[in-house]
């Protein structure tokens, strides 16, 4: 979805097949994570970012899903790596289809496949909500960058993983989560 796009209850329910009351609740609690924006009025939306609000999420991420990194790097192994890689050539098909929520979605999941491995769920839980609160914003940049390949900071991450190179893992981390985003406030 578009950042700032109205929805309804009525059509959230139709989408997902269900009826009004779960409709309610996830939009509570979607609202109360900050993925949607409840105006007084009942007003659904998805929210609009301002660009102090994207660099408060852009640093949320560094340090969040630096740290995920790095807890996990000691628990990294081939089967890890190798799925790592199975993903991103996902993310690479997405690319190439131009498909934007397939590549978000993929890019999303390569990056919760290595947070797994730092059993650490409280931190992951709140990498997740930021995760939520950027969709609308990481569709709309999606458009904006036209990607014609893969990030080439999911090949460094993997690369230092395979390495054991904890400086590496966190420089690729940090520069993959915050490059996009600097391209919205600027």
């Amino acid at each position: 979805m578009a950042p700032g796009q109205a929805l309804t209850l009525r059509g959230i329910g139709k989408e997902f097949g269900v009826s009004m009351t779960p409709a309610r609740e996830a939009v509570r609690r979607l609202a109360a994570e900050g993925a949607l924006s409840l105006s007084t009025s009942g007003r659904v939306s998805t929210p609009e970012l301002t660009r102090d609000r994207i660099e408060e999420l852009a640093a949320l991420r560094a340090l969040l899903e630096v740290e995920l990194a790095s807890r996990a790097l000691p628990r990294a192994h081939m089967a890890l790596i190798d799925r790592l890689q199975s993903i991103n050539m996902t993310v690479a098909e997405m690319v190439t289809k131009r498909d934007a929520v397939g590549y978000i979605r993929s890019n999303l999941e390569f990056h919760r496949t290595l947070y797994l491995r730092a059993q650490a769920p409280a931190m992951l839980a709140m990498a997740e909500t930021v995760w939520l609160q950027l969709g609308p914003t990481m569709r709309a940049l999606y458009g904006r960058l036209r990607r014609t390949e893969p990030p080439h900071y999911h090949r460094l991450i993997i690369a230092a993983l395979k390495a054991g190179d904890e400086p590496g893992l966190r420089l690729a981390v940090r520069s993959d989560v915050t490059q996009g985003l600097r391209l919205l406030v600027t």
